[in-house]
């Protein structure tokens, strides 16, 4: 069975999956594709043989449309999140789910409502070969109880429109997820220090951040989250247990000895650094869809903790205290889902 795709959002991101349904999942066609712009969502169609339509109901709405991605502004997530449930179509949606606490919450409702998953969002770490070992070295007892976690998540630059809420909410809303996953354990309080401030920044912006997390059974995270590193694209993450420790290794990359020096290039790109991740991603998700199952994936429930969450370490960061993290009860709902 090939699983037919419409793609809302022609942005970058949109352009990436497009091109990756077509050229490396197998099993998935894309159909249609729509965006605010036209214009982009036109020759985006036009290069794989989809359609362009006119805007996300009109797509959701499309007989030949199996299943929806969505990956257009945050704030639009919610209104084609929920179409698509209305719908009973799966859909797949980059982070986050929403942008407010409110609609994730609606979207859960809708979804319990419907009686079936339907929603996988977009957290493309959990499905990294190194994370995915790490889980298992985890899972398995191998480093005893873990006791504390140590992360860092650096980009070479960011742009002027990034905002110092956006290194919880688009950064770190990364680590937040793939912990709550790797410890099987739920973030309950969040607090964020600011270090010297990199010269290397528009004056609007705190970077870098240290966040902190505790989790429910008592384990201590720092997370650095420093935008403006100049260097690179470097992800870090060791978990620390009471018989060992498990480090997330740094992707394969040629040592070059030359000219008096010993070097290893590092990742520019996010793009680069998980594009195999990406890939597993999808072509997991479509296999689930084929085989006529509910997607396996992050939740609904997932994204609605992954805003609770950042939403308390935004706060945090502007009040300077420990915040504590109100997730409602997990619903018996999602009792199954992987974490």
């Amino acid at each position: 069975m090939t699983v037919r795709v419409g793609v809302i959002g022609a942005g970058m991101i949109g352009q990436d999956h497009v091109r990756r349904l077509t050229e490396v999942v197998t099993g998935a066609e894309v159909v249609a594709v729509t965006d605010l712009d036209a214009e982009r969502a036109a020759p985006v169609a036009a290069e794989v043989g989809a359609r362009a339509v006119t805007d996300g109901a009109d797509l959701i709405g499309q007989s030949d449309v199996d299943a929806v991605v969505v990956t257009s502004w945050g704030p639009t997530h919610a209104e084609h999140v929920l179409a698509a449930i209305a719908a009973g179509k799966p859909v797949f949606c980059e982070k986050p789910l929403a942008t407010t606490e409110e609609d994730c919450r609606r979207i859960v409702e809708a979804e319990i409502a419907c009686g079936r998953r339907l929603v996988q969002v977009g957290f493309m770490r959990r499905y990294d070969a190194g994370y995915r070992e790490m889980k298992r070295v985890l899972d398995a007892g191998e480093i005893g109880t873990p006791l504390m976690v140590h992360c860092a998540h650096r980009n070479a630059s960011a742009p002027e429109s990034y905002r110092s809420e956006m290194a919880a909410q688009d950064t770190a809303v990364h680590e937040i997820d793939v912990l709550r996953w790797l410890l099987s354990d739920e973030i309950v309080s969040a607090q964020v220090i600011k270090p010297r401030a990199t010269t290397k920044r528009y004056p609007h912006l705190q970077d870098p951040q240290i966040m902190l997390f505790e989790t429910a059974a008592g384990v201590r995270v720092d997370l650095e989250v420093f935008v403006n590193c100049r260097y690179g694209y470097d992800i870090q993450c060791e978990t620390v247990g009471e018989t060992g420790l498990v480090r997330l290794p740094d992707p394969a990359s040629p040592l070059v000895r030359s000219a008096g020096t010993s070097r290893v290039a590092v990742h520019q790109d996010w793009r680069d650094r998980f594009a195999a991740a990406f890939d597993v991603e999808f072509q997991e998700w479509v296999n689930t869809l084929a085989a006529g199952v509910e997607p396996t994936g992050p939740s609904a429930w997932d994204g609605y903790a992954a805003t609770v969450i950042t939403d308390a370490t935004v706060e945090a960061l502007h009040s300077g205290g420990v915040v504590g993290v109100a997730i409602k009860d997990r619903p018996e709902f999602y009792a199954g889902d992987v974490r």
